[in-house]
């Protein structure tokens, strides 16, 4: 059996170290050794989209990364949209158009929606769907989900990030 090894990477701003045995997920990683719950876990099998985080700027799915992939990496976690102790505007924007309803989703769909925005700043209903197809949610039908990421563009159009 290979031995842990110590991984250090920096999470959400603030330098992070924990042990990690080579098969351990990076999903679990966050959540169990650094307590970053907001990486939700559901198929494990990269089909949902619950566990994205963003790693050196690129949406990944955490449950198909290994802990040590991530050694010396940039992560960001939901956690650090609402940074500054204010509702991001993507969050906000969410909250205001219904685009969540159980919250298992919104972690991922949050930081999919960060990234189209970035790379997008105004985009299409068309746009937001094919963006966020690799996110899964079961309560909404999609609908809030669009109409609040159209609102966040919006936001941050005016707003700045």
């Amino acid at each position: 059996m290979p031995e842990p090894r110590v991984v250090t990477m920096t999470v959400d701003g603030r330098t992070r170290t924990g042990t990690a045995e080579p098969r351990l997920l990076l999903s679990d990683f966050l959540r169990h050794e650094l307590g970053l719950t907001g990486v939700h876990v559901g198929c494990e099998q990269g089909g949902c989209g619950a566990c994205s985080v963003r790693i050196d700027g690129r949406l990944v799915l955490s449950c198909l990364t290994l802990a040590l992939q991530a050694e010396g990496a940039t992560i960001q976690t939901v956690e650090s949209l609402a940074g500054s102790g204010e509702l991001h505007p993507i969050q906000r924007a969410f909250q205001a158009r219904h685009g969540l309803q159980c919250g298992f989703c919104t972690p991922g769909m949050l930081l999919a929606a960060q990234v189209l925005l970035e790379e997008t700043p105004d985009p299409t209903d068309e746009q937001i769907r094919e963006h966020l197809s690799g996110n899964v949610c079961r309560c909404t039908g999609y609908t809030g989900i669009v109409a609040s990421v159209r609102e966040a563009a919006r936001l941050l159009r005016e707003e700045g990030p």
